[in-house]
C-alpha cells in the first residue's frame, strides 16, 4: 500500500521545486541544450545560417585523416598540459606550506599571492604582453641589465610555450589556496606524536603531510587537468595562434574554425574530440587514485 504525502509534506515538495527551478531551467538551456546541439551538429555541415546538412562521421574522418590543423592544436595543447600543470601541483604545494607558518603578517601574504588568480583572462594577458614585448618587455630589460641578449618570448618557437607556461603559473594562488586548506585539516596530533618519536621535518613532510594531503592533491590534479586542456583566452590576444601554430590550443581551433571559417558543424566535432580527450584522463586519473590517494576515513 503506498502511503500518501501529507499536506505539510506535499507542500514543501512543491517549495522545493519551486526554488530549484531557475538552476534547473538554466542548466537545461544553458548548459545541457548546447551540449546536445553541438552533438548533433557535429556530424553535420552546418554555416551558422543555412539548414544543418547530415554528414555522418565525415567530419571526424576529415578531422584525424586530413586536417594539419588538428595535430597543431593537439601538439601545443599537450605541450601546455605538460609543461603547467606539474608545476602548478608542485609550486602551489611550497608556496601553501610556506603560508600555513604561524609568522606575523602571514595573512596578508596569503592575500597577495592569491590575488593574481581572481584576475580576469584579458587583463593578464594584456600585462603579461608588456612583459614579455621583445623591445621593451620587464624580462628583457633585466636581461639586457645582466649582458644576456633579449629574448623573443612571445615570437620565438622555441620560447613561446616557455611563456605561455611561465604566465600561467603566476596564478597558481587558486592551487595554493586549496592545498593550505588540506594542509590545515592534517591533525596537529600526528606531527607532534611524530617529533616526539625523533621524526625530523622532512621526514614528518613525507610520511605524514604528503599521504594525508593525497586528497587534496588529487582534486587539485583533476581540476587542472580539465582546465589547461582549455587555455584560450592568452593565445588569442598574445599571439593568435603563432608563432607557426606553436600555440594553436584547442580552443583556439574550436574557436576560428567557427567564427573564422563558419564551419559550426565541424568545430563542433573538434570540441568533442576535446571533451573525448579530458574525459578519458580524468577517468584514467580517478581509476589509478585508488593506488596513491588516502582517506583517513577508510580502513
Amino acid at each position: 500500500m503506498v502511503k500518501r504525502m501529507s499536506k505539510t509534506a506535499r507542500r514543501e515538495a512543491i517549495e522545493g521545486f519551486i526554488f530549484i527551478m531557475p538552476w534547473a531551467l538554466g542548466y537545461l538551456l544553458f548548459r545541457l541544450g548546447p551540449l546536445l546541439a553541438s552533438l548533433y551538429l557535429s556530424v553535420t555541415n552546418y554555416d551558422g545560417s543555412s539548414t544543418p546538412q547530415y554528414v555522418g562521421l565525415d567530419n571526424y574522418q576529415y578531422l584525424f585523416a586530413q586536417d594539419p590543423r588538428f595535430v597543431d592544436s593537439l601538439r601545443s595543447t599537450f605541450q601546455f598540459v605538460a609543461g603547467f600543470l606539474p608545476l602548478s601541483l608542485v609550486i602551489g604545494l611550497a608556496i601553501a606550506v610556506l603560508m600555513n607558518q604561524k609568522v606575523r603578517g602571514i595573512m596578508m601574504f596569503r592575500g597577495l599571492y592569491y590575488l593574481p588568480s581572481v584576475t580576469t583572462g584579458v587583463a593578464v594577458a594584456l600585462l603579461w604582453s608588456f612583459v614579455f614585448n621583445k623591445q621593451f618587455g620587464i624580462l628583457n630589460a633585466i636581461l639586457d641589465f645582466f649582458g644576456i641578449e633579449k629574448v623573443g618570448w612571445l615570437v620565438d618557437e622555441d620560447w613561446v610555450m616557455v611563456s605561455f607556461v611561465l604566465m600561467a603559473l603566476w596564478g597558481v594562488g587558486g592551487t595554493m589556496i586549496v592545498y593550505l586548506a588540506g594542509l590545515q585539516a592534517i591533525p596537529t596530533e600526528l606531527g607532534e606524536s611524530a617529533t616526539i618519536d625523533g621524526a625530523n621535518s622532512a621526514q614528518r613532510f613525507f610520511y605524514i603531510t604528503l599521504p594525508m594531503l593525497t586528497p587534496t592533491i588529487f582534486f587539485n590534479l583533476v581540476t587542472g587537468l580539465i582546465g589547461a586542456f582549455q587555455v584560450f583566452e592568452n593565445a588569442y590576444i598574445m599571439t593568435g595562434g603563432g608563432p607557426n601554430y606553436h600555440t594553436y590550443f584547442f580552443g583556439l581551433n574550436i574557436y576560428f574554425t567557427a567564427f573564422r571559417t563558419l564551419q559550426f558543424g565541424y568545430a563542433s566535432t573538434i570540441a568533442w574530440i576535446l571533451f573525448v580527450i579530458i574525459a578519458s584522463l580524468t577517468i584514467f586519473v580517478m581509476t589509478t587514485s585508488r593506488r596513491w590517494v588516502y582517506y583517513a576515513s577508510e580502513k
